[in-house]
C-alpha cells in the first residue's frame, strides 16, 4: 500500500498514518548488504516469538525476489521498520520516499516459520520501491504491478511455483473487471480496480509485448528500462514519463496506447479467452490444469521465467 508523500509531517509513532524517520533514526538497527543495496532493519517496541535470524532471512529472501525481477535492488537505502501487533502473519504494509525509500510493517507476534514463507506483504511493498511516486489517479498502476509482479518475482526466485500463481490469478483477476458505472482506472478508485484492475492491465501489457517482440521481451524488460533510467520510489515522475521510458526499453508503443485506452473508459478483456491462449484450465478453486500445447504457452512460460543475464 502507498500513502501521498507531499504533504506529510512527523509522527512519533511507530504505528501511525505516517513513517516515522525521526524516531525511526534514534533506533538501534541491523544492516542487511544486498550487493551495492542496505536495509536498515529497525524494530518498534514489542516482542515477537521468532529469533531475529529467521526475520533478517525472511527479508533477504524478500529482497532476492525483487532483486531477480528488477536485476537490482531498486534502492541503494531502505529504512525497514518492523512493527510487533497482536495475532500472528503479516498484517500490512506501506511504502515512503519523500525522505528515502522506507517500509514500515505490522507484524503478529506470534508469526512463525511458516507464516513467513507464506508471506508475500513484504514483497508487494519493495515492489513499490521500484516506481516513482504516483498521484492518487494512477495508484491503481502502483498497486497492480505490484500485485502483477509479486508473486512473479517470487516463481523466478524459486519461492513459488508457477502452477500457485497462475491459479490464484485465475481466482482473483475478475475482482479488477469493471463494474457499472466504471470510468476507467484513472477515475474508479475501488478496491478491485485499484489493485486487481491495474494487475489485469500489467497482464494484457505483458502478453501484448511478448507477441510483438517474439517473446523475447515484456514487461519486466520495460519495468527494469524503467528502474534503469533512475525511476525508483524516491521521485516524482508523471504517468506518461513512468509509460514512455518503458516503451523505449522494449521499442514499443504498447503501455501508453493502453494507458489512452483503459484509463478514462471501462475496457472489459477476454479472461476467459486468455487463460485459454495460455494453455490454463481451472478444475476447481485453487487447482488449475496446465497445457504446454496452447498458442500462447510459450509467452506463459516467458512470464515466469528468470532473465539470462
Amino acid at each position: 500500500m502507498l500513502l501521498p508523500r507531499k504533504g506529510r509531517t512527523q509522527s512519533e509513532s511507530f504505528d501511525g498514518e505516517r513513517m516515522p524517520y525521526d524516531a525511526f533514526d534514534r533506533l538501534t538497527t541491523t544492516n542487511i548488504r544486498l550487493g551495492n543495496a542496505t536495509i536498515r532493519l529497525g524494530f518498534a517496541p514489542g516482542e515477537l516469538k521468532l529469533p531475529t535470524a529467521d526475520i533478517v532471512s525472511w527479508i533477504e529472501a524478500s529482497a532476492r525476489a525483487v532483486t531477480t525481477y528488477y536485476g537490482r535492488f531498486p534502492v541503494a537505502t531502505l529504512r525497514l521498520l518492523l512493527v510487533p501487533v497482536e495475532a500472528a502473519g503479516v498484517r500490512g504494509g506501506t511504502t515512503w520516499g519523500y525522505r528515502g525509500a522506507a517500509i514500515r510493517l505490522r507484524i503478529g507476534r506470534d508469526t512463525d516459520r511458516p507464516g513467513l514463507k507464506r508471506d508475500w506483504v513484504m514483497v508487494h511493498e519493495m515492489v513499490h520501491l521500484a516506481l516513482p511516486d504516483l498521484g492518487n489517479r494512477q495508484a491503481w498502476l502502483s498497486e497492480g504491478l505490484a500485485v502483477y509482479i509479486e508473486p512473479i518475482a517470487r516463481v523466478q526466485s524459486g519461492d513459488l511455483s508457477e502452477a500457485e500463481i497462475w491459479a490464484a490469478m485465475m481466482r482473483d483477476m475478475p475482482k479488477g473487471l469493471p463494474q457499472p458505472g466504471d470510468r476507467g482506472l484513472d477515475n474508479t478508485p475501488t478496491w478491485g480496480r485499484r489493485y486487481w484492475g491495474g494487475a489485469m492491465f500489467c497482464l494484457f501489457a505483458d502478453v501484448a509485448i511478448r507477441q510483438a517482440t517474439a517473446n523475447r521481451l515484456g514487461l519486466q524488460h520495460g519495468m527494469r528500462g524503467v528502474l534503469a533510467a533512475g525511476g525508483n520510489h524516491e521521485v516524482d515522475w508523471p504517468v506518461e514519463r513512468i509509460l514512455t521510458v518503458a516503451n523505449k526499453a522494449v521499442g514499443l508503443d504498447v503501455l501508453t496506447r493502453m494507458y489512452r485506452e483503459w484509463s478514462n473508459a471501462p475496457v472489459t478483456p477476454d479472461l476467459a479467452t486468455l487463460w485459454r491462449d495460455l494453455g490454463l484450465k481451472q478444475d476447481s478453486k485453487d487447482v488449475i490444469a496446465i497445457n504446454d500445447d496452447a498458442p500462447l504457452a510459450s509467452i506463459r512460460k516467458g512470464i515466469t521465467a528468470k532473465i539470462v543475464p
